[in-house]
């Protein structure tokens, strides 16, 4: 077999590939433009014969998906900058920081990597409970705030950054919270973005959490707005599909935006130490 034969055959499987992974997505875009019950005709239509925007009106005029996405902005946001905040601080204290216990809270935080995460879900709701955080935006955020992979992630990459450098910023009179500041973090810029991209994605499409600890409508998120509307509207699949492109529209939009910087930190992070 030749090179350009080869590369023939790569490319066109990777095209293949890519095409079989978009098409749900293209029909499902498509479909979202159709007029009700078109997309229910056999043979199914792969194109809208007359496009409307009525389905995006209906959404937002009368099944209050702006709020919904409000909601979703709002918690995926918090989550993000919170969990970015207290992963950074806890990673870089476990690669450069010494104290007792060190390597054996880690290995502990390791560990429960292995716990599934609907184990801790009916503890943790109790908590909540206790404290009076049930049907709040703090319910679905505070659990969120720290993570053990993101520690983990941080702690991969940290581990890269010079001894030396941070020695010399001692010797010259610089603190701790200024060499993390002023040194480290600049440092720490790729696996900042990867990190805040990976925490807003998960807290986005996260679906199980916010229906257990959300009991009102007023704070659904839209995953669980669209499951409502799957359960309303069962026959309408052109409004449940305009519901889903508004859903992964603003997710898809965001990584495509930083993939670069998403991938780099990702790899980066995992060759460190």
């Amino acid at each position: 077999m030749t090179p350009r034969l080869a590369r023939w055959l790569v490319n066109g499987s990777l095209l293949g590939c890519a095409a079989i992974a978009l098409l749900p997505l293209l029909w499902m875009l498509s479909v979202s433009f159709m007029a009700p019950g078109a997309a229910s005709s056999l043979p199914p239509p792969l194109l809208p014969a007359h496009p409307t925007l009525g389905n995006y009106r209906e959404l937002f005029a009368h099944a209050g998906m702006g709020g919904y996405l409000l909601n979703s902005l709002l918690i995926s946001s918090a989550i993000a900058l919170f969990a970015l905040v207290c992963n950074l601080m806890a990673g870089y204290a476990f690669a450069k920081l010494r104290f007792t216990g060190r390597e054996r809270l880690f290995q502990g935080l390791i560990g429960a990597l292995v716990i599934p995460a609907q184990v801790a879900m009916l503890p943790l709701f109790l908590l909540l409970k206790y404290v009076r955080l049930v049907n709040s935006y703090a319910g679905v955020i505070v659990p969120g705030m720290a993570t053990i992979f993101g520690i983990y992630l941080v702690r991969q990459y940290a581990r890269g950054v010079p001894d030396e450098l941070l020695e010399a910023a001692r010797i010259d009179g610089a603190g701790e919270w200024r060499i993390f500041v002023q040194i480290v973090l600049p440092l720490l810029k790729p696996i900042m973005v990867t990190l805040t991209v990976f925490t807003f994605l998960a807290a986005w499409n996260d679906f199980m959490w916010p229906l257990i600890v959300l009991t009102g409508q007023e704070h659904n998120t839209l995953p669980l707005a669209l499951a409502s509307l799957a359960r309303e509207h069962s026959e309408d699949s052109e409004l449940m599909m305009a519901g889903s492109v508004v859903t992964v529209l603003p997710v898809i939009a965001l990584f495509l935006a930083m993939q670069r910087y998403y991938l780099e930190g990702l790899l980066l992070g995992s060759v460190k130490g």
